[in-house]
């Protein structure tokens, strides 16, 4: 994805990448396992964030889904402030992923921002295309 910013009928739309790193933690459910991750992200979204990521399933086998929540800090096309991002996944010979920002979650000049997160991992990184509008 090229690094740009483009807005049409009020939605912008940016592009990104973020590396990750995971640490297992204590499982808070029976047949469940529970992941802290940080994420440093660079581009149109440049900044920090910190989350829980909640998964059940045999990853393994290639069936298991998730859930996670992460308060990113930082920057979305020069925009600052914060915003926690919500995920659910999910794999079962195919993989659904929907990621967006949470409702009322958006602080400083990112209050009131609606929107997605789509993510491209087809080149071996996690390259993403934010689409959101604020107000």
């Amino acid at each position: 994805m090229s690094e740009k910013s483009t807005a049409v009928a009020g939605v912008r739309e940016t592009v990104a990448a973020f590396s990750i790193e995971l640490q297992p933690g204590d499982s808070l459910l029976e047949a469940t396992g529970r992941f802290d991750f940080t994420k440093v992200w660079t581009g149109g979204m440049d900044g920090t964030s910190a989350g829980v990521m909640l998964s059940a399933g045999d990853p393994g086998a290639g069936k298991a889904g998730y859930v996670a929540l992460e308060l990113f800090q930082g920057r979305i096309d020069g925009l600052s402030g914060s915003v926690v991002l919500q995920q659910f996944g999910s794999m079962d010979g195919e993989t659904t992923l929907y990621y967006e920002f949470a409702p009322g979650s958006g602080s400083g000049e990112l209050a009131g921002i609606r929107g997605s997160v789509e993510i491209d991992t087809s080149g071996g990184g996690h390259d993403v295309r934010v689409r959101y509008r604020l107000g």
